[in-house]
């Protein structure tokens, strides 16, 4: 199977790193119209919505990933939007039929990235409780099934211990079941995947690092006769010159914000010290690591075109499915990744391809 391709949505302001300098990058509606057309016709399949709605890691202003994805559907005509939705703030209810109004106006076009939650302000600024690290991951289970028999049932019935669902018909069904995404590191989260979710998305990571993860999920995945399929978060620089795009890197750790970085280096370690095994998604990031929120460098997709597309295929040989991008000028960042490295990567795998048949 081809490799996918995904962009982060800029949906809020700062672009996709905690850093000072300057940027093509918008976040209004009309920038990200722009942007989906561009990643449309560079070929990405993909596109995540972020959720945010009090500002962090110096994203002050923020647009809400389901309203957003709804218009994004009517302007494009082949990107599949992955809307990010945190449960405790929405009902499973309301999320199921939002989805399926996504999946009616895009022709079947509609996902959703279920996140449990690492920054507690949001939750304590709008009044509601904060659940300890696993009690998290337990709620987005259940959020994730009710969603499912929704989509798949015509009345569903369901007893949990975060919620109740007596009956309720669910019309019209959405043209094509929308995948649910999800990330985490943890153990709960890992065991939650597992269980319930289609794709599995990874922060920035080494090769190793990667590998053990698709290892370990696909076996808790095959305890469970399932199979998920992986996503790989990364920052891409692709210049003329390795050196050219190591000095880029260079100058947005030169210009980070150390406030934001730290601000947010706190807020998640807190979030990865609550699981039992007093780690999270972040546990081993530096600072420089934290000045791309996702680890998205620590992927390693900074260089020529031909490094990065080399790069991409050691990802594909571990078991990678789908390359999440940011960039620091969506401008002209996401068209030049279509021209320049997209194509490269289908000759290698294409080469691939024959080898194998050889």
């Amino acid at each position: 199977m081809s490799l996918k391709f995904a962009y982060w949505v800029p949906n809020v302001s700062g672009g996709l790193v905690i850093s000072k300098i300057p940027q093509k990058t918008g976040w209004s509606f009309d920038d990200n119209s722009k942007y989906a057309r561009l990643a449309e016709e560079a070929g990405f399949e993909y596109a995540l919505l972020q959720t945010r709605f009090i500002a962090s890691y110096g994203a002050e202003n923020q647009l809400e990933a389901i309203a957003l994805a709804s218009a994004l559907a009517t302007v494009t005509t082949k990107l599949k939007l992955i809307a990010a939705v945190l449960p405790g703030l929405w009902h499973p209810g309301t999320i199921a039929k939002a989805i399926t109004t996504i999946d009616q106006i895009s022709k079947g076009r509609a996902a959703v990235n279920i996140v449990s939650g690492w920054f507690k302000g949001e939750f304590h600024g709008f009044g509601e409780p904060w659940l300890d690290h696993n009690e998290r991951y337990r709620r987005s289970e259940e959020f994730i099934r009710v969603l499912k028999q929704l989509w798949s049932e015509e009345e569903t019935s369901f007893r949990g211990d975060f919620y109740r669902i007596n009956g309720a018909p669910h019309k019209p069904k959405p043209n094509v079941i929308p995948p649910v995404f999800q990330g985490g590191n943890s153990a709960a989260a890992r065991e939650m995947a597992a269980k319930v979710s289609d794709w599995y998305f990874m922060n920035g990571n080494t090769i190793d690092g990667f590998r053990a993860q698709i290892e370990d999920v696909s076996r808790l995945a095959a305890a469970q006769n399932r199979k998920l399929s992986f996503g790989v978060n990364a920052f891409v620089i692709v210049r003329d010159t390795e050196e050219e795009a190591r000095q880029v890197l260079r100058d947005i750790i030169d210009y980070a914000d150390p406030e934001a970085v730290e601000g947010f280096r706190s807020q998640v370690q807190f979030a990865g010290k609550a699981s039992p095994e007093r780690e999270g998604m972040w546990a081993n990031s530096n600072f420089d690591d934290l000045v791309q929120y996702n680890d998205g460098f620590k992927t390693g997709l900074i260089g020529t075109a031909e490094q990065v597309a080399d790069r991409i295929i050691e990802l594909k040989k571990i078991g990678v499915d789908l390359i999440l991008t940011g960039f620091l000028h969506y401008d002209e960042d996401i068209k030049a990744f279509g021209e320049k490295v997209i194509p490269l990567v289908r000759e290698k795998e294409a080469a691939l391809l024959s080898a194998s048949a050889l």
